[in-house]
C-alpha cells in the first residue's frame, strides 16, 4: 500500500513544484513509512509527481516512481495487482525485459503493451498514474469496486492529485472549503455521491474510471470515462448448482491470488460469515505456516462481544488467534486523530474498533486478508428482506406478484420472516408511511441516516437546489437492473460500499497496514450481478448462494447463525461515560456555537435524549471535528 501525489501543469516552477509535492508525500508518510521518490519530466514539462511506498512485493526492487529504461513511461501506484505473476509471464513471452518482480513493473509494461486497455487485464485493487511522455499525458485509473483512494483538483489549468485529501491540501493550491451538497449526502447517507467530496472543488475519482490528464505548454485538460461497470445481463442457461461451484472457485481462487506477499500476513476475524470464509480457505492453502488471526470486542457486554465465535472458527481453522478489546476510555482521545486519518467524515462508527483491531494487526503483521463486501455482494442485510416483504406485499395484495419474471413471493419468503424478529424498531419505522409507494421512495426511507437530524443544522445550508434523493435515484434506478434487489445491491455496491472501503483504507493505512478484501474480486461481483434474483435471493434467504458455496467450509454454528451483530459500538455508554465531557465540549464549545452550522440548544437535548445505537450524535461529532481539523487548521496529528 501506498501514497501518490503529482502536480502538472499550471505556472509554478519545477523547483516550486518539486517543493510542493514533496509536502504531498510527506503529509502521507504513513501511507508508505519504507520508501518515498519523486519524479520531474527530464525536458522540463511541468510534471512533478511522489510516492510513498510500503513494501510489500519485491520490496528490494519495487521503488517508486518507476521509470522504463528509455525513460518515455512512469508509473506510480497505490494497491496490489494480485495477478501480476501471470501477466509478467505473459509481458515477458511478448519481449518485456523485466528488471523487477514487482506488481509495479507489471503496469508499467502492460501499459506499454495494451496501452488504456491494461485496466482489463489488471486483478487487483489501485489507484495509478502513469506518465506518458510521448503522448504528453498523464493516464490515471481507480480499480473497479473503489477499494484503494483516487482525489484531484482541476482549475482548467493546474491537475492536483493525490491518495489523500491531506496532500492535495498541503499542495498549496486548493484551499479547506466545505462542500453543501455533500453535506446533504452526509447527512442523508453518511457518504457521499458521484464522486463528489466534503471539500468545495475536490473531487474522487469514482471506481472503475480512468482520468487522462493532457498537457499543452502549462495549460491541462481532463477527461474521464468509465472503463467498468456490473452487467446485469442474466444467465438463463444455468441452474443453482452451477452459480453454486462458479461462486466457490472464484472465491478460492481469489483467496489464493491475495495470499501472494513477500511480507507476513494474516487476517481480520469477526466471527461472521464472511471473514470467517475467508480465514478458513486461507488456512487450509498456508498448511504448515503460521497464520495469524485479529479479532475485535467490547467490555460492555456480550451485545458487543462476538469473541466466542471468532474463537471457534480460529480453533476450526488452526490458526493463532489474537483479540483487543476496545477501549472506551480512548474514544475522545481517538477520535479527532481518526477523522484527520479519514480526511472527511464517511460511514459509521465501526471506524472507531476497525482501528483499534488493525492496530493489533500491525503488531504482528504487514498485510491482511478481511471479509469487507459479502453483504453487499451477496444479499446480506436485513434491510434487503424488509424492502422485498413490502413488496410481495404489494403483489400479493394487487395480484401483480406473477407478472414480474424474476420475482420472489410472499409464500416463498414466509419460512425466512423470522430472522426479521430482531429488527422490529426498523419495520415499525418503515411501515409507519409511505406504504407501497415508488421502489426508490421506500429504499432511500430505508437508508436515510439522518434520523430527523437535517432539521439540527442551520436551513442556509440547505438553500441550494441540489438533491440527494435525484442523486441516489439515478443511481438505483440505472437501466438494465431487472428487479428490486438488483437495484438495492448495486446502489450499495456503488455508493455505500465505497463508504466502507474508505473506512477500509484509512484505518489500515493509519497504522501502515496493507488491507486486502478477496470477496471483493471483480469476477464474484459479475457473476452474482448475472445470475437471476430468484435464485440468488431465493425465497427472501439472505446469502444463499453463498452459504451453499461455503457450507463445507465453516462449522456449523457459525455457518447457520442469524445474530451477526455487524460491530455494534456502544456509543451510548460512552456518550453518558467516559466520553460525556468530550461531546459537549465538541459539540456546544464557543467555535461550534459561534460557527453557526448547529442549533446548539436542539443539540444539548439530542445528547440527553437520544436512544441506543442512534448516529445522529456521531454524524455531528465527526462534522464539527472535520471542521475543527480542516478549516480551523486544529491538526491532531
Amino acid at each position: 500500500m501506498c501514497g501518490l501525489a503529482g502536480i502538472v501543469g499550471g505556472d509554478l516552477t519545477m523547483e516550486t513544484r518539486l517543493s510542493r509535492v514533496d509536502s504531498m508525500k510527506s503529509v502521507m508518510i504513513h501511507r508508505g513509512p519504507d520508501d518515498d521518490g519523486i519524479y520531474s519530466d527530464p525536458d522540463g514539462r511541468l510534471v512533478a509527481l511522489g510516492h510513498r511506498r510500503l513494501a510489500i512485493i519485491d520490496p528490494e526492487r519495487g521503488r517508486q516512481p518507476m521509470t522504463t529504461d528509455d525513460g518515455a513511461v512512469t508509473v506510480i501506484f497505490n494497491g496490489a495487482i494480485y495477478n501480476y505473476l501471470e501477466l509478467r509471464r505473459e509481458l515477458i513471452e511478448r519481449g518485456h525485459k523485466m528488471r523487477t518482480y514487482s506488481d509495479t513493473e507489471v503496469i508499467l509494461h502492460g501499459y506499454i503493451e495494451w496501452g488504456d486497455e491494461c485496466l482489463d487485464r489488471f486483478n487487483g485493487m489501485f489507484a495509478l498514474a502513469v506518465w506518458d511522455r510521448g503522448r504528453n499525458r498523464l493516464f490515471c485509473a481507480r480499480d473497479r469496486i473503489g477499494i484503494k483512494p483516487f482525489y484531484y483538483y482541476h482549475d482548467g489549468k493546474t491537475f492536483v492529485f493525490a491518495s489523500e485529501i491531506k496532500s492535495l491540501l498541503a499542495s498549496g493550491i486548493v484551499q479547506a472549503e466545505m462542500n453543501t451538497g455533500a453535506l446533504q449526502d452526509y447527512i442523508a447517507f453518511q457518504l457521499y455521491l458521484k464522486g463528489k467530496t466534503l471539500f468545495k472543488n475536490i473531487q474522487e475519482l469514482e471506481p472503475g474510471c480512468a482520468l487522462v490528464c493532457s498537457l499543452d505548454g502549462s495549460a491541462t485538460t481532463v477527461r474521464v470515462r468509465r472503463y467498468w461497470d456490473l452487467d446485469y445481463t442474466i444467465d438463463e442457461t444455468s441452474d443453482e448448482d452451477h452459480f453454486v461451484d462458479q461462486l466457490l472457485f472464484l472465491i478460492e481462487d481469489a483467496v489464493r491470488l491475495q495470499l501472494r506477499s513477500d511480507v507476513p500476513l494474516g487476517a481480520h476475524l469477526s466471527g461472521g460469515l464472511d471473514s470467517s470464509t475467508v480465514v478458513s480457505m486461507a488456512a487450509s492453502m498456508l498448511a504448515g505456516v503460521t497464520f495469524r488471526t485479529f479479532t475485535g470486542a467490547f467490555s460492555e457486554g456480550p451485545a458487543f462481544d462476538e469473541t466466542r465465535f471468532a474463537k471457534e472458527v480460529a480453533q476450526y481453522a488452526g490458526v493463532e488467534y489474537n483479540e483487543v478489546y476496545v477501549p472506551g476510555e480512548e474514544f475522545a482521545d481517538t477520535l479527532p486523530k481518526l477523522v484527520y486519518y479519514m480526511d472527511q467524515p464517511q460511514a459509521g462508527p465501526g471506524l472507531y474498533p476497525q482501528y483499534h483491531v488493525c492496530r493489533l494487526a500491525a503488531d504482528h503483521v504487514k498485510v491482511t486478508l478481511g471479509g469487507q463486501g459479502g453483504d453487499e455482494l451477496f444479499i446480506g442485510y436485513a434491510r434487503y428482506l424488509v424492502a422485498y416483504l413490502e413488496k410481495c406485499l404489494s403483489g400479493a395484495i394487487n395480484q401483480t406478484a406473477d407478472k414480474y419474471k424474476y420475482a420472489v413471493s410472499l409464500e416463498s419468503m414466509a419460512p425466512n420472516l423470522p430472522i426479521l424478529k430482531e429488527y422490529v424498531p426498523m419495520l415499525k419505522m418503515f411501515f409507519k408511511d409511505g406504504l407501497f409507494d415508488s421502489p426508490d421512495r421506500r429504499y432511500f426511507k430505508l437508508i436515510d441516516r439522518s434520523d430527523g437530524s437535517r432539521r439540527l443544522y442551520d436551513p442556509e445550508l440547505f438553500c441550494g437546489s441540489y438533491s440527494s434523493f435525484d442523486a441516489f435515484s439515478s443511481i438505483f434506478n440505472r437501466e438494465g437492473l431487472h428487479s428490486m434487489i438488483n437495484r438495492m445491491t448495486y446502489f450499495d455496491i456503488k455508493a455505500s460500499l465505497p463508504a466502507l472501503l474508505h473506512v477500509e483504507d484509512r484505518t489500515s493505512m493509519s497504522v501502515s497496514l496493507e488491507s486486502r478484501v478477496p470477496l471483493l474480486d471483480h469476477r464474484i461481483a459479475e457473476l452474482m450481478a448475472r445470475i437471476p434474483p430468484n435464485i440468488k435471493f431465493a425465497g427472501g434467504r439472505m446469502k444463499h448462494l453463498f452459504k451453499e458455496a461455503i457450507k463445507n467450509k465453516l462449522p456449523s454454528s457459525v455457518l447457520n447463525r442469524e445474530d451477526k451483530m455487524g460491530f455494534p459500538v456502544p456509543l451510548n455508554h460512552w456518550y453518558k461515560s467516559s466520553a460525556s465531557d468530550f461531546v459537549h465540549d465538541t459539540l456546544l464549545s464557543a467555535r461550534a456555537r459561534g460557527r453557526g452550522m448547529f442549533d446548539c440548544a436542539e443539540v444539548e437535548r439530542m445528547i440527553d435524549e437520544e436512544g441506543a445505537f442512534s448516529r445522529v450524535i456521531w454524524g455531528l461529532l465527526c462534522i464539527e471535528l472535520w471542521n475543527t481539523i480542516f478549516i480551523d487548521g486544529d491538526r491532531p496529528v
